[in-house]
């Protein structure tokens, strides 16, 4: 297994998987293991062709991530965790709950859907694959940044853009591209929703573009009992953008598993 991964925090805790986006890598979620780590046994990972996972010769695609994941989760010897995908790492989880729900104990959506690329979603990928193909990553990443976050935090929070720019222009483009092409082959979750039985939260940044509350709430309305919260005044990034109020409603949903 080629994966690049860190196993943190408390051996005798619940396990939870922290599955970053796209096109970003395993630090993302430093806000959330730093305030998970004292109590629940932490895993973060770089999906393959991300980070500092390598692209193999395969074809990469949804369920080759989940495949990833259940190869890692077999590797550390974790049966059932709680799995936390944001954006595109929210596709990874809803497929992998899809394809074996025994595998997880609760799930955490942020700032994703189920819905599978329309049309014109699957068209401007194609073009961002081929921009960055024939340009690299610098024009795509600007395009990006201004997308992902809130106004606000675009002028007031200048580090955590300037650490994401970073992540992405030093991502391998080929990584980038095939994730992109993953991303826009996926299956449609939507009718999977009803049949999840694990506890599940979904979170979504209140000034989110890219998956609009009234996304997530759908999403969270077609999962039996799912809890649903906005992180107010953040954009598509809302666990690095206000980690606090994230980190509440995460740290609240893990202990109740617990009770």
């Amino acid at each position: 297994m080629n994966l690049f991964f860190r196993d943190e925090g408390s051996r005798i805790g619940l396990p939870i998987v922290l599955i970053h986006g796209f096109p970003l890598d395993y630090t993302m979620w430093q806000p959330q293991v730093r305030a998970l780590k004292n109590h629940f046994r932490v895993v973060t990972y770089d999906v393959r062709g991300l980070g500092r996972s390598p692209l193999n010769d395969a074809p990469v695609t949804m369920d080759s991530y989940v495949d990833d994941l259940f190869s890692l989760l077999d590797h550390l010897n974790i049966s059932a965790p709680a799995i936390c995908g944001f954006s595109m790492g929210g596709y990874i989880a809803l497929r992998a709950a899809e394809r074996a729900p025994q595998r997880l104990q609760a799930l955490i959506l942020a700032d994703t859907r189920s819905e599978a690329d329309t049309e014109q979603a699957r068209n401007n990928r194609i073009t961002t694959i081929r921009a960055i193909e024939n340009d690299g990553l610098k024009s795509f990443t600007d395009d990006f940044i201004k997308k992902v976050f809130a106004p606000r935090t675009l002028v007031e929070n200048k580090p955590c853009v300037t650490s994401i720019r970073n992540t992405i222009l030093h991502s391998d483009p080929q990584g980038v591209c095939a994730a992109a092409a993953a991303i826009m082959s996926r299956m449609d979750t939507t009718a999977a929703l009803p049949g999840i039985r694990v506890p599940t939260l979904v979170l979504v940044g209140e000034q989110d573009a890219l998956t609009p509350p009234a996304c997530a709430q759908a999403l969270a309305s077609a999962i039996p009992g799912a809890k649903f919260a906005r992180i107010p005044g953040a954009g598509h990034l809302s666990s690095l953008e206000d980690p606090k109020a994230f980190n509440r409603h995460l740290l609240g949903f893990l202990e109740s598993l617990s009770h």
